[in-house]
C-alpha cells in the first residue's frame, strides 16, 4: 500500500485514505502547486494479469481519465488530472466532502418518490453532459453517487471502466458484453432511482431475476419502468428522462437534502406597496370556549369621515375670522 506523505507526479502529497471505490482506493490529497486539498485515486488494475494486458489495462485507464477530464457539469466530479506514474495510473479530483448513496441509504432508508426524482434529476443532468461530450458513465449505481454535507448532489467515476461492477445496476446488453453506451446509463439510473424508493434493485441483487413489482414508486413508476426496458433502443434519452422527472416534481418543493447538509436560511420575503394593498387581511385569532369575541375595529371609511369633518370646521372659522375683518374695516 502506498505510504501517507507519498508525493505522487512531484505534486501531489498523499495525507491518508478517505475511501475505496470499486474503481480503486481514494486518498485525501494536497496540491502543492495550487495550494489546494484534491482527492486522489489509484486506478484499480487486476494483479492477475499478464504484462501485456496489464499495460493494455493501464492505457485504458489513462484513456479514460482524460476523457473525464472533459466532462463538465455542477453535480459531475470534476477531474483535475490524470498521469501515470511507473506502473500506476492516478486521477485527480475535485474534493467533497460526502458519503456515498449506499451508505445513506443503508442508515436512513428509502426516498419518497418525489425525494428520488429531484435526485434524478441532478444525476440525470450530469449524465447527459457527459453524454454531450461522448463519455458514457458505464459503471453508475449508487456507490458512486456522493451525496455532499452541504446538500449536493456528485456523480463520480465517470466514465471509468469498472474490474467488478454491481450487476443489480448493470444493463442487460453489458451484461451480454456488448459496450456500455448512453442507453446503458439511462437502464442504470433507472435501476438506481428505483432502487433508493423500493430498498431493493428491479431485477435482485444479481440482475438476472424477474422484475420486482414497483411498490412505492407512484408518480415515478411510469419514468421508471421506460427507462428499465430491456431493449436499449425503447429507452428514452437522458434529457427526455429529466424533463420527465421534473414534470413530476413540479410545484413539489420537496428535494433530496442529505441530513448532515446545515439548515437553510429563512430569506425574508420583500413586497411591493402594490402586493402589500392587495393582500387580504390577516384573519382575526380564533375565539376559545367562554371567551368574548373582540370588537371590530373601525374601518377606514370612519376614519376618512372624522378627517373630513375637521377640514370642515377648519374652513369655516377661517371664513368667519375673514368675514369679520371685512364687516369691521
Amino acid at each position: 500500500m502506498t505510504p501517507e506523505g507519498t508525493l505522487v507526479s512531484g505534486r501531489y502529497r498523499l495525507d491518508q485514505p478517505i475511501g475505496r471505490g470499486r474503481a480503486g482506493i481514494v486518498w485525501l490529497a494536497f496540491d502543492t502547486r495550487l495550494h489546494r486539498t484534491v482527492a486522489v485515486k489509484r486506478l484499480f488494475v487486476r494483479p492477475d494479469l499478464d504484462p501485456a494486458a496489464a499495460e493494455q489495462a493501464r492505457q485504458v485507464a489513462l484513456r479514460e481519465g482524460k476523457d473525464a477530464i472533459r466532462v463538465v457539469h455542477a453535480c459531475a466530479i470534476t477531474v483535475h488530472d490524470a498521469l501515470r506514474e511507473g506502473d500506476d495510473v492516478w486521477l485527480v479530483m475535485e474534493y467533497v466532502p460526502s458519503r456515498n448513496m449506499a451508505d445513506f441509504l443503508a442508515e436512513y432508508g428509502t426516498l419518497t418518490p418525489e425525494q428520488a426524482a429531484a435526485l434524478g434529476i441532478h444525476l440525470g443532468s450530469a449524465l447527459a453532459a457527459a453524454h454531450a461530450v461522448g463519455v458514457p458513465h458505464r459503471v453508475l449505481e449508487p456507490s458512486n453517487v456522493l451525496l455532499a454535507d452541504d446538500g449536493g448532489v456528485k456523480i463520480t467515476d465517470i466514465g471509468i471502466s469498472d474490474a467488478s461492477p454491481d450487476p443489480a445496476y448493470r444493463a442487460p446488453e453489458v451484461a451480454r458484453g456488448e459496450p456500455a453506451t448512453a442507453a446503458a446509463d439511462a437502464f442504470s439510473l433507472g435501476a438506481t432511482l428505483f432502487a433508493a424508493v423500493e430498498g431493493v434493485p428491479p431485477f435482485g441483487p444479481d440482475g438476472t431475476g424477474a422484475q420486482a413489482a414497483p411498490q412505492r414508486t407512484g408518480p415515478l413508476t411510469g419514468a421508471l419502468l421506460k427507462l428499465l426496458r430491456t431493449e436499449p433502443d425503447l429507452r428514452p434519452t437522458m434529457n427526455d428522462t429529466v424533463k420527465a422527472l421534473g414534470a413530476i416534481t413540479q410545484g413539489q418543493q420537496t428535494a433530496f437534502v442529505p441530513p448532515t447538509a446545515p439548515p437553510m436560511p429563512t430569506v425574508p420575503v420583500m413586497r411591493t406597496p402594490q402586493q402589500v394593498e392587495q393582500a387580504p387581511a390577516a384573519a382575526p385569532p380564533p375565539v376559545r370556549p367562554g371567551q368574548q369575541a373582540p370588537a371590530p375595529t373601525r374601518s377606514g371609511p370612519d376614519t376618512r369621515k372624522w378627517v373630513i369633518t375637521a377640514i370642515a370646521i377648519v374652513l369655516a372659522v377661517v371664513i368667519g375670522v375673514l368675514f369679520a375683518e371685512l364687516v369691521l374695516v
